[in-house]
């Protein structure tokens, strides 16, 4: 045990449940990690007045008792970051799961401390530079192969430089040093592996790109209509069972980053078992390997301590940006942040502060804004040069559905693309349900130049397109609900027909298995390009009076809609794409149209 000394060990005067006053400790900082009783909970300050402080403590507080003592570290709350942070499983304050499993068993003990990585593990570092190098914080110094699909690059630490004076290659735990450099004051420095950074403070950065380069995630509308671009940020809204986690689910395990972050914050333990056991057995589309193999979860269910959850949200984005530091292009995902924001009104409840919006804190906005804006495509300091990105994306469940209450207003003030989910469409079992009339995404034009670019020139026109048919369906749909469908005239019988075929063959897709739980970009297009094309061609055939019956009956209507689940993938599309427009043709020619095409 540490023996601190008798001016940095204070005492409880009053616990209102997670919130915890004591005094006794005069030089206490705001942010400051204590430990709090005779079991060493785990506590941060956060509020310091002249003689007393406050404490938000990260676990039950249940039978602590005022007198007892606070043990102050002198220490921020950080996040240990090093090789064996992927495939690992934290709660909300870093620590390991899977090792507190092992000590306590399947309940966590109050108390327990566990380093975040593990001392005894060998890791083998080979590096890249050599002695007598000049470095500067940033730059790369040596790798770690830290799982078949991740290189994990060992960078020189925030406020360190000179020059490398020892550089070792061979097996070292994380602690253990694996150089030494010589600072500008001539001080022989240790490095090693393992480096801590306070959670609650952005990592630096060289400079801020453009986010052009989108973040693909297998999900037609989400990638062709609302998409969201590496380094961006989004929100997935949704009451309850419209599908937010599930999409996540999907978005984590097949999007096109390189590292993926889940936050389970507040949420149902059972979804975050779920995750547990597929992600092991999901293999990585590049390589075949487990998609484990490129991800951390963080695991603060709902069953955890509420205060918990308010640091699980930095823990996970300060890993983040460590990632994106080295090279990689990381998706970080929330779930949900209205149960993190629930945590911030409890905490701001029992310090007594002034509730505004629904009980919600006044500074909910800032919090909201603080977290989103730690996304971003950057280039990162130090040698070599490179580009890193994380993409946050982060799931609101407004009590009743109500996208007017405070975590759903704010939140898009700071996001640039809203997915909203939709009970009516959750409850036909249409996945993902997506109401395509109410989201939106700032990126689509961003990212249309790398669709022109790689996939077709013509792609912005037919997106733009089959958005304002749905569009214009709607309003068809809301007058065929009066008069009936038989009673509209055939054209605009023929918008409500693409739109069911666009709905049912282009925005529906399996969560399960088989070969539309993932569509690539360019299937995506192709799919969309038939649809379109097939409205044009039958548009300019009605036009010509050919009735509209005619159309409805061509049985390649309901392959359009079946197409997209045919194991053949593109090649399906392509010999269904011939198909129409031939019928299209036939059925001209019956009529002694002539086609201009």
């Amino acid at each position: 045990m540490t023996i601190l000394a008798p001016d940095r060990l204070g005492k409880i005067e009053k616990i209102s449940g997670p919130v915890v006053i004591a005094k006794g400790i005069p030089d206490i900082r705001i942010g400051e990690v204590v430990e709090v009783g005779k079991e060493r909970l785990i506590g941060e300050v956060v509020r310091v007045l002249e003689d007393h402080f406050t404490i938000q403590v990260y676990e039950s507080t249940v039978g602590l008792k005022p007198f007892e003592p606070v043990y102050a570290t002198g220490k921020m709350l950080v996040a240990e970051l090093g090789p064996g942070l992927l495939t690992s499983v934290f709660d909300g304050i870093q620590r390991p799961l899977e090792k507190v499993l092992e000590i306590t068993g399947p309940f966590i003990r109050r108390g327990i401390k566990v380093n975040p990585l593990s001392r005894t593990r060998k890791w083998f570092f080979k590096p890249v530079i050599k002695k007598g190098a000049k470095v500067s914080p940033g730059d790369i110094i040596g790798e770690v192969e830290e799982t078949p699909l991740i290189s994990h690059k060992i960078m020189i630490p925030q406020g360190t430089g000179g020059v490398i004076k020892e550089i070792y290659e061979g097996k070292y735990t994380v602690s253990e040093p694996i150089g030494y450099i010589e600072t500008p004051e001539g001080v022989n420095k240790p490095l090693t592996m393992l480096q801590e950074w306070p959670v609650r403070t952005p990592r630096p950065y060289h400079q801020r790109l453009s986010s052009e380069m989108p973040l693909f995630t297998g999900q037609r509308v989400i990638d062709t209509f609302f998409p969201i671009a590496k380094g961006g940020a989004g929100c997935i809204p949704g009451g309850f069972g419209t599908g937010k986690t599930v999409t996540l689910h999907k978005i984590s395990m097949y999007s096109d980053s390189e590292i993926v972050i889940y936050i389970g914050c507040g949420e149902r333990g059972n979804e975050i078992a779920e995750m547990l056991m597929e992600f092991p057995r999901l293999k990585d589309p590049k390589s075949g390997r487990p998609i484990i193999e490129r991800s951390i979860i963080i695991a603060n269910t709902s069953n955890m301590p509420v205060s918990a959850r308010e640091a699980s949200i930095y823990m996970g984005v300060t890993m983040a940006e460590y990632y994106r530091d080295m090279g990689y292009n990381v998706t970080l995902i929330a779930d949900s942040t209205s149960r993190w924001a629930e945590a911030l009104r409890e905490i701001s409840g029992r310090l007594g502060e002034m509730p505004v919006e629904r009980g919600y804190p006044a500074y909910l906005p800032d919090r909201l804004a603080e977290f989103y804006e730690r996304s971003g495509r950057v280039i990162p300091l130090g040698n070599p040069k490179r580009e890193g990105s994380v993409t946050i994306i982060g799931a609101v469940s407004p009590p009743g559905g109500d996208f007017n209450e405070p975590v759903t207003i704010h939140t898009l003030r700071f996001v640039g693309t809203m997915w909203a989910l939709d009970p009516e469409l959750a409850y036909r079992r249409h996945f993902p349900a997506i109401n395509w009339l109410r989201s939106f995404s700032q990126y689509a034009e961003i990212v249309e130049t790398w669709w022109r670019e790689n996939i077709a020139e013509n792609f912005g026109e037919y997106r733009r397109r089959a958005l304002r048919l749905l569009t214009v369906s709607s309003e068809i749909e809301a007058i065929a609900s009066v008069v009936g469908e038989g009673a509209l005239p055939d054209d605009q019988r023929l918008f409500l027909l693409v739109s069911d075929i666009l709905k049912e063959g282009f925005l529906r897709q399996t969560a399960l298995e088989g070969e539309d739980v993932f569509c690539i970009p360019k299937k995506q297009y192709l799919l969309l390009k038939m649809i379109m094309d097939f409205f044009d061609k039958a548009y300019f055939l009605i036009q010509k009076n050919i009735p509209i019956e005619e159309i409805i009956k061509l049985p390649e209507v309901s392959e359009m809609k079946r197409v997209k689940e045919d194991e053949r993938g593109m090649k399906a599309v392509e010999e269904l794409y011939k198909k129409v427009m031939d019928s299209l043709s036939a059925l001209a020619k019956k009529y002694n149209v002539e086609l201009p095409w």
